[in-house]
Parts: structure tokens; C-alpha cells; sequence
């Protein structure tokens, strides 16, 4: 397991959306920064819950850099919100286009496994609805979610396997779904031999601002 795992260097902060007009940087920092002062903590505070460095944090806030969807996902969980708030932009109201080009995709530190928003980035939202692509034969871990979060993914392309806290391993094919808790630690490993494609559905218990 020991391979998987990330440190958080600098070089691993980055946008996977350098063509895109949605400037991450301006959203997750004031947002970070946001929630952080109003849970009353300091960036030392902060990084010892998340085990993200305080130099990380602090570029994140001053829109230095944009984390991985790994740190994002440590940052929201420290924080007791979900993953969607710190990148928050205005409420959506009627109909949505979320055109493909212009989507906010996030990746790991490695580029094996990324996840798409397939929903408008505003607050107060239980459910959240991602595109997940993961490398062939790749294997990512996820830290656990708030508690409550429950993850329900379907398999559009490949073979994974699922396993979620001391539970045991699932095997998930094509056109086959799963519904799992996710307030434990869990991973997704692709046995195919080409990329595999999911659609996740995550509902939280509650919205947390």
C-alpha cells in the first residue's frame, strides 16, 4: 500500500484546467480561507487535522496553486464539508449546460485517476454527481469522508474492485452498480487493461457550509 500513498510536495499542486475560463485558483482559496477562520482554526490547526502541510495550505489560500483532488478530499474532510463547498461558486438556477470542454476536472498527483463534476459547483448541496476515470490497472485510495457520506457508483467501462473499510474485496462490472459507506477509509482498483470509467452519486448526511 505504502507506494500509494501521497506526500504532499509542492509539485504535486496543480489545475488540470489550464485552458479552461474557470480559474480554480480564485475559488478554492477564498473559500478555504472562509471555512477555516469560521471553524476558528489557524493553518497549523488545519494541517494537523488534514495532514496537509501548513506551506500548502497557505498557497492554496493566497491562490498560489491548486491541490490535487487528494488534498482537496483531506482538506474537506478535516474541515467537515463536503468536497463540492470548497470549490462553491454562485447558486445555478434553472437550466444547467455543463458543457464538456469547459468542465473542472481534478486528477491525483500521478494523472491515473480523475474525477468530472457532472454538477454546478454551489452551496448547500447532499448530493453530488462525478465521472470517474481510472488508469489500467491502476489502484487509488481515498481517505474516509464525513460521516454519513455514502458513495453509490455504477461501472460504464472495465472491471473494478471496490473494497471499503475492513470489508471485503467487491468486484464491479460493467453496467453493474454498488453502494457502499464511505466514512472509512476505501479504493478503487481497476483490473481492466484499458481505462476504466465510473459514475458516482455521493450523498452526504447533511449540508455543512
Amino acid at each position: 500500500m505504502a507506494e500509494h500513498q501521497l506526500s504532499f510536495a509542492a509539485s504535486e499542486v496543480k489545475s488540470s484546467l489550464p485552458d479552461s475560463p474557470v480559474d480554480l485558483t480564485s475559488i478554492v482559496g477564498p473559500n478555504l480561507r472562509r471555512l477555516r477562520t469560521r471553524r476558528g482554526h489557524s493553518l497549523e490547526r488545519l494541517a494537523k487535522l488534514s495532514g496537509v502541510s501548513r506551506a500548502m495550505l497557505g498557497q492554496i489560500e493566497t491562490g498560489k496553486s491548486v491541490p490535487t483532488i487528494n488534498v482537496l478530499w483531506k482538506i474537506s474532510t478535516a474541515l467537515g464539508v463536503p468536497f463540492a463547498t470548497l470549490l462553491a461558486v454562485q447558486e445555478a438556477h434553472g437550466t444547467v449546460v455543463l458543457s464538456r470542454d469547459h468542465a473542472k476536472v481534478l486528477t491525483s498527483a500521478d494523472g491515473k485517476f480523475s474525477s468530472r463534476a457532472l454538477f454546478p459547483f454551489d452551496s448547500g448541496r447532499r448530493v453530488e454527481f462525478y465521472e470517474l476515470r481510472l488508469a489500467a490497472q491502476h489502484w487509488e485510495q481515498a481517505d474516509a469522508h464525513p460521516p454519513g457520506t455514502r458513495e453509490n457508483l455504477v461501472v460504464a467501462q472495465g472491471t473494478v474492485e471496490i473494497i471499503a473499510g475492513q470489508g471485503p474485496p467487491c468486484t464491479v462490472r460493467e453496467g453493474d452498480a454498488i453502494l457502499f459507506e464511505a466514512d472509512v477509509p476505501h479504493s478503487y482498483r481497476n483490473l481492466s487493461s484499458g481505462e476504466a470509467v465510473m459514475y458516482l452519486v455521493m450523498t452526504y448526511v447533511e449540508t455543512v457550509g
